[in-house]
């Protein structure tokens, strides 16, 4: 059951109209690395040309998850970069997938050592079911349901004129398929 789930034309329409649901004249946008910072680069280009001001930030959550004594893989630490003072503003948190909210907990966490915002809005691109903790998206670009032992990727590549292409797809999880290699 591996396999492209929504392609360019479908993930470009969702980004609009997640953009058109953040109607401000100025907008914070936090991703989360990697995939929500993609996301928050292509929110931030639409509602730049419906001329809102967007300030942009990334969260990088590695040290900040419940799982690292789990993983057996080091996490790949790409740094936070908030450039502005997140006292007293509104905040869009963005991401590529949600699923259990963990991530987006851990998310929570790094955002107020930086400071207290009046208030955090959640915005994915996917939404995948499966929720472990209370956390709800306020904006949600699509809606997939997947097994839990299946992983949803975001892709986005450039094309030979330069343009984004997205694609998300769904994979059976390798801890998943590397314990089903040794069935007998």
């Amino acid at each position: 059951m591996n396999g492209i789930i929504f392609e360019n034309k479908q993930i470009r329409k969702s980004l609009k109209k997640m953009a058109q649901s953040m109607t401000d004249t100025s907008v914070y946008l936090v991703g989360i690395q990697r995939g929500g910072s993609q996301v928050a680069n292509a929110l931030q280009k639409r509602l730049k040309k419906e001329g809102c001001n967007v300030v942009r930030g990334n969260l990088d959550i590695s040290f900040y998850r419940d799982d690292l004594d789990r993983s057996p893989l080091h996490p790949v630490v790409h740094g936070s970069d908030l450039p502005f003072d997140i006292n007293d503003r509104h905040i869009w948190l963005v991401d590529d997938v949600i699923f259990s909210g963990r991530t987006i907990r851990a998310a929570l966490g790094e955002l107020f050592d930086y400071g207290r915002p009046a208030s955090v809005s959640l915005a994915v691109l996917v939404d995948r079911g499966g929720r472990q903790l209370p956390i709800q998206p306020n904006v949600i670009g699509l809606s997939f349901s997947a097994p839990a032992d299946h992983v949803v990727d975001l892709t986005m590549c450039k094309n030979a004129a330069g343009k984004a292409v997205w694609s998300i797809s769904r994979r059976l999880s390798e801890r998943k398929a590397c314990s089903e290699e040794h069935l007998p």
